[in-house]
């Protein structure tokens, strides 16, 4: 840690750090210390129970995730932020995942990717920092480093964890990213925030797949997010049927929670949906070309994915949708299709077609 001359006033420094982050668009900055031992031990146990299924990123980097200063040498504060992305109430996420020709998209997804945006934004506050001060240790995180950014966050006071795992917050729900400076500046820390779910349980009776096992226990492997995004592979038939006619991601622990009726809508335009994906019909993105799914999702959270894993949830949607002829003809269309994944699910859907046909018949 470097010495300054003249002393900082680190509690002033503190107050500036959190008027500098609300004028580069984010709508809470706290600040905390490197502790995450309760966090470490529960990531540990989480991790011996497989919950975290084929991400095996989350166990690669050893204690890196919960200790920042092996990430970051000298780290001894963090100061975490967050930024509102939802860009439409939550009633109308609502009515498109309850239209079953929809395709469902979370909504963090809809638009530009996040990632540089944040990063950006933190990178300046930090550069604000440095002109104050002069060079300080640090470096910037936004979802892309072993970062256990919800514990972080909820000990900067930003938020707590709900029984969903996803951080909440009494102004604003669960609809925001977060993002991490860690720092050897001396700040003062910020109070955690409480615990504010009470006896409720809407997120985890809504989980479409019953991913939530426990209050603040998910098993990913379950989670329609992880089947849709992270899952490489085919997905197992017995959550087929629940996933709906959500395509990538899903939101419904959040829209379930009392406290989404809090949320706020972002002024980010970078987060407005693009190409209609807020609300597109389940056929029209099927018949996408892979030269069109990339040319359409550049710059934007959903192309990760890759075509062949596109269609593979796409097919899932179609076959739990309306049983119509534009519906048959747009999977039969992907019935030679090179990957076999691809081929095995539109397979199903065909077949869920047929029996809701015959089912409606008798």
């Amino acid at each position: 840690m470097i010495t300054y001359d003249p002393p900082i006033d680190y509690n002033q420094l503190a107050l500036t750090i959190k008027k500098w982050g609300q004028e580069l668009g984010f709508q809470q900055v706290g600040i905390t210390d490197i502790d995450l031992i309760k966090a470490e031990s529960k990531l540990l146990a989480w991790l011996e129970r497989g919950f975290h299924g084929e991400m095996g990123y989350m166990a690669q980097h050893g204690t890196k995730r919960s200790r920042p200063q092996e990430l970051h040498a000298g780290t001894i504060r963090i100061i975490c932020v967050r930024m509102n992305y939802l860009t439409a109430p939550p009633e109308h996420a609502r009515l498109v995942r309850d239209k079953t020709s929809n395709g469902y998209i979370s909504r963090y997804a809809i638009g530009r990717d996040y990632h540089k945006l944040l990063r950006k934004r933190i990178q300046q506050l930090a550069n604000k920092i440095s002109e104050a001060v002069g060079p300080f240790g640090h470096r910037a995180f936004v979802d892309s480093a072993p970062v256990l950014e919800r514990p972080l966050a909820a000990k900067a006071g930003l938020g707590w964890q709900g029984k969903h795992s996803n951080l909440l917050s009494r102004d604003a729900g669960s609809w925001f990213f977060l993002g991490e400076l860690y720092t050897d500046l001396p700040l003062p820390i910020d109070p955690p925030a409480t615990d504010h779910c009470g006896k409720c349980t809407d997120c985890i009776d809504a989980c479409p797949t019953q991913a939530i096992v426990a209050p603040y226990q998910v098993d990913a492997r379950r989670c329609i997010s992880y089947l849709t995004i992270e899952l490489k592979g085919a997905i197992p038939v017995e959550f087929r049927t629940p996933i709906g006619n959500r395509i990538f991601g899903c939101d419904d622990c959040q829209l379930a929670c009392p406290w989404s009726r809090f949320a706020q809508i972002t002024e980010e335009s970078d987060f407005n949906p693009r190409h209609g994906l807020d609300s597109e019909q389940l056929i029209n993105l099927f018949n996408w070309s892979e030269e069109t799914f990339l040319k359409r999702t550049e710059g934007m959270p959903i192309r990760r994915i890759g075509h062949e894993q596109w269609l593979r949830n796409i097919a899932i949607g179609l076959g739990n949708g309306p049983d119509s002829p534009e519906a048959i003809n747009a999977l039969k269309s992907q019935l030679t299709h090179p990957s076999a994944i691809v081929r095995e699910h539109v397979e199903w859907a065909l077949l869920q077609l047929e029996n809701s046909h015959s089912t409606a018949a008798d």
